[in-house]
């Protein structure tokens, strides 16, 4: 289909880095290699102060390279590129990821060919691990424990998603959007800075009344918590704060009070006691450090806000 295809509409590709030049560096090495010819790549620095963040620009001269004065988050990093692109398609890549020469042709022409599609992500795989799948869809969240799966995950590919489907939410890692359903939705929601602003976008994505669909015959490779660490306290901090923001903006009635006293009378306490046990005071912290965050910010009326492009 692709090689048959007179128009190719411009692409922005857009990475956040934040202190992992060269991990950025070697995912642009990756596109500079891509067959579709019309596409523009965005880097989003979040203020590194551990490396030299210029190595990218000075590495790759025809990039779009946008240095933030502090660090932003991941959403509003995201945020500044969206504002900056100019393609007709926006491809949010994690900066961790590398990709294969013919990712992008498939994506495209899955959203060219379908209106009603808002999102799509390729297959993802394990970049250390290529035969091993991330992510082939996801399951819709329970709405009460609010958590979901990924379809396929740690499983061999052995050609057992090989084909396309509707997912409830696309992969942050790596997804592609019709600029005019974000002109539509509007960007990422500021209050994440970083963990659930992409399961948020495609809720909103979702309620415009599009479809979000996994793409089988585009992947790419995944090196995976590069920036933030498997056990990190920043990692268990946002990811806990944002699932109580994520339900607070997403889930209404009956749903939310349950999924409300899960969270803060079972999940938490449950995951929070286990590193407690194991002396990781810091780790246990960082969960109630969530909670309190929700607790002050109980009126804020940022919580709701959607920022327009």
């Amino acid at each position: 289909m692709a090689a048959s295809r007179k128009y190719y509409p411009l692409v922005s590709i857009i990475t956040v880095n934040f202190n992992q030049s060269e991990v950025t560096c070697a995912l642009i090495a990756s596109l500079n290699k891509i067959t579709y010819p019309n596409f523009e790549v965005i880097v989003v620095d979040n203020n590194s102060t551990e490396d030299d963040p210029d190595i990218i620009k000075q590495r790759f001269p025809n990039i779009v390279f946008i240095k933030n004065p502090i660090n932003y988050g991941f959403a509003a990093g995201n945020n500044f590129g969206l504002m900056r692109a100019k393609g007709d398609y926006v491809m949010l890549l994690n900066n961790d990821i590398e990709v294969p020469a013919g990712f992008i042709e498939p994506l495209v022409d899955k959203l060219e060919n379908n209106q009603g599609i808002g999102a799509v992500s390729p297959k993802i795989k394990f970049y250390y691990q290529p035969d091993t799948l991330q992510f082939a869809g996801f399951t819709p969240f329970n709405p009460v424990t609010m958590r979901n799966a990924a379809i396929g995950y740690w499983e061999k590919d052995k050609g057992q998603y090989d084909l396309d489907r509707e997912t409830p939410f696309t992969h942050g890692a790596a997804m592609m959007v019709p600029m005019r359903v974000v002109r539509e939705i509007g960007l990422m929601s500021y209050i994440f800075f970083l963990y659930y602003e992409e399961a948020d976008w495609c809720a909103r994505i979702r309620k415009a009344g599009y479809k979000m669909f996994y793409v089988h015959n585009s992947y790419v490779l995944h090196k995976e918590s590069v920036s933030t660490g498997r056990l990190s306290v920043m990692k268990i901090y946002y990811q806990n704060r944002n699932r109580l923001v994520y339900l607070r903006r997403n889930i209404h009635g009956k749903e939310f009070i349950y999924a409300l006293f899960y969270q803060l009378l079972i999940a938490i306490p449950k995951n929070a006691f286990k590193f407690l046990i194991k002396g990781k005071l810091q780790l246990f912290l960082a969960y109630y450090q969530a909670i309190g965050w929700n607790i002050k910010n109980a009126f804020s009326s940022e919580i709701h806000e959607n920022p327009s492009l």
